[in-house]
C-alpha cells in the first residue's frame, strides 16, 4: 500500500517542525489565518453552501454563508489536472472560523467518477490511517439495517478518530447499498477531516 501523499503531499508532518510549519494538504495547515494561506496550486474557489458564488481566493471566505457553528466553507481544487489524493478523485473543502482562521480541512472521495474508481474509494481511508500510524485510533463499526445492506457481501460503516500533533483527525469509510436501489448506485466513500484542536 502506498503511503498517503507520496504524490500529492496530503497530511505531511515534517519531522521536528513546529506545528505552524506542518502541512496538512499541499502547504495548507489548519490553524492558519486565511491571509497567510498559499494561493499557488489552487483554483476554483467557491462557497460550498452556495456553489454559484465564485471567490477570488481564500481572502473571500467571509462571503460564504455561516453554518450553525459560525464556520464558513470554501470549496476549492487543484489548479492543474484532476484533484486527487493518493490517486483518488476527491472534493476539497476548507472551513474558516469566525476569526478567519482555517479551522478544518475536509477531503471526500468524489462520487461522480467512473465505476471502477468509485469501487476503490474506501481504500483512501486505509491509506490515511496508515499514514498517521495504526496506534491510537478509536473506531466504531455500524451494522446493516433497514436502510443499508451489504454490496456483494461487503458492508462497511466505520468511523475512526485520533488526536495527533495538535489536530483531531476523523476517517470515515462507507460501503453499502440502500435496499431497492439500482446495483450501480451503491455508496463507496472515504471522508477525512483534519481539525485544529486549538479552539479560539
Amino acid at each position: 500500500m502506498r503511503a498517503l501523499c507520496i504524490a500529492v503531499a496530503l497530511l505531511l508532518p515534517l519531522a521536528g517542525a513546529a506545528a505552524a510549519e506542518r502541512s496538512d494538504l499541499r502547504g495548507l495547515s489548519v490553524g492558519t489565518a486565511a491571509a497567510a494561506l498559499p494561493r499557488a496550486g489552487f483554483a476554483g474557489f467557491a462557497c460550498a453552501a452556495a456553489p454559484q458564488t465564485a471567490l477570488a481566493g481564500w481572502q473571500d471566505w467571509a462571503t460564504c454563508p455561516a453554518d450553525p457553528d459560525g464556520r464558513r466553507a470554501v470549496r476549492f481544487q487543484y489548479d492543474r489536472g484532476e484533484t486527487r489524493v493518493a490517486g483518488h478523485p476527491v472534493l476539497l473543502t476548507a472551513l474558516f472560523d469566525p476569526s478567519g482562521r482555517l479551522d478544518t480541512l475536509e477531503i471526500v472521495t468524489n462520487p461522480k467518477v467512473p465505476l471502477f474508481l468509485r469501487k476503490k474509494a474506501f481504500l483512501l481511508g486505509l491509506q490515511a490511517r496508515a499514514h498517521f500510524g495504526e496506534d491510537g485510533w478509536t473506531c466504531t463499526n455500524g451494522a446493516p439495517d433497514a436502510d443499508a445492506e451489504p454490496v456483494g457481501g461487503v458492508f462497511l460503516r466505520q468511523t475512526c478518530r485520533k488526536h495527533a500533533d495538535g489536530r483531531d483527525i476523523v476517517v470515515s469509510r462507507t460501503v453499502l447499498r440502500h435496499p431497492g436501489s439500482d446495483l450501480k448506485t451503491f455508496v463507496n466513500e472515504t471522508r477525512i477531516t483534519v481539525t485544529s484542536a486549538h479552539q479560539p
